[in-house]
């Protein structure tokens, strides 16, 4: 859906949608990867008060890539999610890139349990081009832990809110992102696969990245015509790296507005309209 909400940012940031709408889409991908774009931890720890990291999945062990705890969000309690990318090439290496492992999701779908137990809505932040393939988390059920949390997430009874503010990949993204409503960054993306990945397959050379990026429809404007996602949140002229403040100030407001909608409506009306969301994204008809 398409919202109109009081927001508490300069008035000027709220056309940006219009004016950069015409900017091709592999100039999506590169302010969505710009390394001063804020990772999912920076806007958590600008929007949220009183963060208390919850850690390990109670099966393996605790995975770095992953950060699940309990915070404030304009006086309410809530749980946040967010995965870490890391600052430093060291860092990067020890968080996978911000790819979970299957502990990762694991332990986020214990801190939504005790989140549903204590009544507290959920808030995911999304950045990452897929879960991580490497063999140990593939032997540890990489796949089992995406489906479980696909499954486990489609049923919780509080307020869920995901907000993908940079690349939504893949399985790796969805496990975070069933929820009662799906937001996106104006100039953030959400896709199947990369769009090198496409250009290596489709034409067997990453080089056609910018061709794959076009017809893959993977922008916050096309995803939000295709009903994947249900909000597109405005970011300053030009991304979010070039006004941080600004940026964090759009997405407050969303997200206060979307949180305060949630919260109005009782738990069986919630749970009906999230599966239904679901249900019917990705359906086309054709004329006999």
């Amino acid at each position: 859906m398409s919202e109109t909400y009081p927001s508490t940012a300069p008035a000027t940031a709220a056309v940006s949608i219009e004016t950069q709408a015409t900017s091709t889409a592999w100039t999506k991908v590169e302010r969505a990867r710009h390394p001063k774009r804020p990772y999912p931890m920076d806007f958590i720890e600008r929007l949220f008060t009183d963060f208390s990291e919850i850690h390990g999945d109670r099966a393996f062990g605790d995975d770095e890539a992953i950060a699940c705890g309990m915070a404030r969000f304009h006086g309410q309690e809530v749980l946040v999610i967010g995965n870490r990318k890391g600052g430093s090439t060291k860092e990067r290496v020890r968080r996978n890139f911000g790819m979970p492992n299957p502990e990762g999701y694991r332990k986020a779908l214990r801190a939504m349990k005790i989140a549903e137990k204590f009544n507290r809505p959920i808030i995911t932040f999304i950045d990452l081009p897929g879960a991580f393939p490497g063999l140990g988390a593939e032997e540890r059920g990489q796949a089992e832990a995406i489906a479980r949390n696909l499954i486990e997430m489609a049923k919780l009874k509080v307020p869920t809110i995901s907000i993908i503010s940079g690349e939504g990949g893949s399985g790796g993204a969805l496990a975070l992102a069933v929820t009662d409503r799906v937001l996106i960054l104006e100039n953030a993306l959400y896709f199947v696969i990369t769009p090198e990945a496409c250009a290596a397959i489709m034409w067997r050379d990453a080089a056609n990245k910018e061709r794959a990026a076009e017809a893959m429809r993977i922008t916050a404007q096309e995803v939000k015509e295709l009903g994947c996602v249900d909000d597109i949140i405005p970011e300053p002229q030009g991304g979010a790296h070039d006004n941080r403040e600004e940026a964090f100030a759009l997405l407050d407001s969303c997200l206060l507005f979307h949180l305060k909608q949630l919260n109005a409506l009782s738990t069986a009306k919630r749970l009906a309209q999230r599966q239904a969301k679901f249900r019917n994204i990705a359906q086309f008809y054709t004329e006999g």
